[in-house]
Parts: C-alpha cells; sequence; structure tokens
C-alpha cells in the first residue's frame, strides 16, 4: 500500500504539464488564422504583429500590438475546451505599453467554451478576466474577475500594475483547494483564498438579530467624580479692564463719550471649572454585538472550478493605442509557467530596457545637435545683421563726407 501511494505521487510529481494554449506568434501571418475579430460591432479596432519600438529579439518578441486609438477590441483564440476540476489553473501572458498608456485595459478573459466569437462583445459571459487595467493617475490595478453563479465577482484587495513602458509578465494561480496567486515578472504580489478575498458566499456569521444591548449597559470606561467640588476662588472673569491704562489727556468726553479702558487677559482666569475624572465603577466595556451562524451559508469546495475553457478574448478599450500582447499560456503546471516566463520574458527584458535606453541617448544626442544648429543659425543671422549695420553705418558715413565736401566747395566758389 506505501508503495503505491509512493508511486502514485511520484506519477503527480513528474507528469507532463498540460498545456492547453501557448501562443508565441513565432509562425508569421499564420496568427491570422487561430485568432477571430468579432463583427458584433463594424468599428473594432485592429490588431497588428510587431515587436514594437524597442525589443530584446524582433522576432521573437512579436505579438498582437493595439494600433488605432479610441477603440474597442474584439478578438480571441480557440483551444480544446476542458475543465479545471481537481487541478491548478494557470493564466499568463506579457503585457507591453510602449506607448506610455494613458487609459485603456491590458487584460484577458477566459471564456467557455461555447462562445461564439464572431459575437464576442463585453457583455458576453466569461469565466476569468485577469490583467492590468490603467485609466489615469487613479486607476492602476491588476483586475481579477472570477464568474461565479452568473454574476461578476471584483477582488476585494487593490493590487497594483506596471505603469512603464517595458514588457512585464501577468500570470494568475487558481488551485483545487480555493486558494489563488497573483505573480507579477514572475514575483508573488497577492495569494490568498478564494472565500475570503471575494464576495462569491454569503457571511459565515451575522449579527444575532434577537440580541440587543441592555439598558444598564454602561460603556463610560470614566465618569466624573461625585465628590469633586468648583473651589470658591475659581471664578474669574477671561478679560478685566487694563489697571494701568490711562484716559488719554486729549480725551473729551462730550465729544468721545465716556471713557473706559482697554480689557486685557485676566491672569487669575483658570478657564472653565470640569470635575476630575475617576474609572467607573459600573463600566462593562463596549458592547460587542454577539453573532451567530448565517442560515443562508454554506461553503463551496468548487468556487475555482470551471466546467468548460475553451477561448482566450481581448476584449477591451483603449484610448491611446501601442499595448503588445504576447506570451500566452493556459496550463495546470505552476512551475512550468515559471519556467515559461523565464524562457520569454525573463530573456527579453534587459535587452529590450538596453535598447529603449540606447534609444533615449540617441533622441538626446539629436536634440542637443538640433539646438546647437538652431543658435549657430541664430549666431549667423545675428552676424549678418551687424555687418549690415556697419554696411549701413559706413554708406552713412561716406555720404556725410561728401555732404561736408560739397558744402566746402560750395564755399571756396562763393
Amino acid at each position: 500500500m506505501k508503495a503505491f501511494v509512493i508511486a502514485a505521487f511520484l506519477a503527480v510529481a513528474f507528469a507532463d504539464p498540460k498545456v492547453y494554449l501557448r501562443e508565441q506568434f513565432d509562425d508569421g501571418d499564420e496568427w491570422k488564422s487561430r485568432w477571430v475579430e468579432s463583427k458584433h460591432k463594424s468599428d473594432y479596432g485592429k490588431f497588428v504583429l510587431t515587436a514594437g519600438k524597442f525589443y530584446g529579439d524582433a522576432e521573437k518578441d512579436k505579438g498582437l500590438q493595439s494600433s488605432q486609438d479610441a477603440r474597442f477590441y474584439s478578438m480571441s483564440t480557440r483551444f480544446n475546451s476542458f475543465s479545471n476540476e481537481g487541478e491548478t489553473l494557470v493564466i499568463q501572458f506579457t503585457v507591453k505599453h510602449e506607448q506610455s498608456i494613458d487609459c485603456g485595459g491590458g487584460y484577458i478573459k477566459l471564456f467557455p467554451g461555447e462562445l461564439n466569437q464572431e459575437e464576442m462583445h463585453g457583455e458576453s459571459s466569461y469565466n476569468i478576466m485577469f490583467g492590468p487595467d490603467i485609466c489615469g493617475p487613479g486607476t492602476k490595478k491588476v483586475h481579477v474577475i472570477f464568474n461565479y453563479k452568473g454574476k461578476n465577482h471584483l477582488i476585494n484587495k487593490d493590487i497594483r500594475c506596471k505603469d512603464d513602458e517595458y514588457t512585464h509578465l501577468y500570470t494568475l494561480i487558481v488551485r483545487p483547494d480555493n486558494t489563488y496567486e497573483v505573480k507579477i515578472d514572475n514575483k508573488k504580489v497577492e495569494s490568498g483564498s478564494l472565500e475570503e478575498d471575494w464576495d462569491f458566499l454569503p457571511s459565515k456569521k451575522i449579527k444575532d438579530p434577537e440580541a440587543k444591548k441592555q439598558d444598564d449597559w454602561d460603556e463610560r470606561e470614566k465618569i466624573d467624580d461625585p465628590d469633586d467640588s468648583k473651589p470658591e476662588d475659581w471664578d474669574r472673569s477671561e478679560h478685566i479692564p487694563d489697571p494701568d491704562a490711562k484716559k488719554p489727556d486729549d480725551w473729551d468726553e462730550e465729544m468721545d463719550g465716556e471713557w473706559e479702558p482697554p480689557m486685557i487677559t485676566n491672569p487669575e482666569y483658570k478657564g472653565e471649572w470640569k470635575p476630575r475624572k475617576i474609572d467607573n465603577p459600573d463600566y462593562k466595556g463596549k458592547w460587542v454585538h454577539p453573532e451567530i451562524d448565517n442560515p443562508e451559508y454554506t461553503p463551496d469546495s468548487n468556487i475555482y472550478k470551471y466546467d468548460s475553457n475553451g477561448v482566450l478574448g481581448l476584449d477591451l478599450w483603449q484610448v491611446k493605442s501601442g499595448t503588445i500582447f504576447d506570451n500566452f499560456l493556459i496550463t495546470n503546471d505552476e512551475k512550468f509557467a515559471e519556467e515559461v516566463g523565464n524562457e520569454t520574458w525573463g530573456v527579453t527584458k534587459d535587452p529590450e530596457k538596453k535598447m529603449k535606453e540606447a534609444q533615449e541617448e540617441e533622441d538626446r544626442k539629436k536634440r542637443e545637435e538640433d539646438e546647437t544648429m538652431k543658435d549657430e543659425i541664430k549666431d549667423e543671422g545675428e552676424g549678418e545683421e551687424e555687418k549690415e549695420e556697419d554696411e549701413e553705418d559706413d554708406e552713412d558715413e561716406e555720404e556725410e563726407k561728401n555732404e561736408e565736401e560739397t558744402d566746402s566747395n560750395l564755399k571756396d566758389e562763393l
């Protein structure tokens, strides 16, 4: 029996990963035969295959890029439908907002196999929606939305997405023990329980509707000391006439009225008297509403499960286009997904950054050269103006000299 258990364990541990979808766009235009654009609307934005303006490898880093501003996008790819019952579900892909996105989605949707791809649209029922969403400085989050019994449920936690222009790897892991994990760039950024972090089920406990706080329940921790009394000399006015003030010599009571000294703060004023506080002998603490088991709560060990997963779609809106989607993977193996992430995003991230920095440096040098050229042209222009001014001055001096000679000649003749 023991040998059988060990053998079964080894079989599971070393089983080949199930790969339901792996799309890296490495076969040229053949992707067009695998991806279907929805015809639900006639003005959906177009995706193009490109590695973008900067990359690690011009061919390997090609992905689907949104190409038209202020458009909805709706395209999907189908794979053999499967149920994730009893096994881990891993969804992974890369996103590059090389356009420095201001408002738009970078997420995917996992649909059931019966989806009509040509009729896919924003209201089409999906199983899972996952990935980054950015709109202005206030929305920079990773969506993790599950459809449970016909209703979409958003995660109760805030997961911040990457908002730079580089490629990033997004991974969602859903396990058959109803736990989950979200990774960005192969590093865990969030994890927990499906039941606790989403509102799939009613609360386990509710406040007892029959319980009420007793009328004599005293929540005051401190009370006024009944034996404390105000001192007889306590009452003093807050302001008093200034004893050092004198009526001005030129004060005319008929004209100015009766003189009154100005008021000053009374140094003997003690403020409002309050009795000292003592511990309340009747204090019972803060009343806590007792809870009871919620009769409407029923545990569900299958929250994680979807009977049919068969289509992955890009159904989103972008104000500023330019996002590149690549390296789609759906599998049942967390370790395999991590390895694929390292082989794709992990390999390209540094060369991609190096290429972008080189482009930025080249742009900086070009701007400096342009500024230098502008300054030289400006200096030449100013030099020409000065030369023209000097020539005009010479001409004026010559004219004055000629006029003086003419005047002198006239005088000699006279």
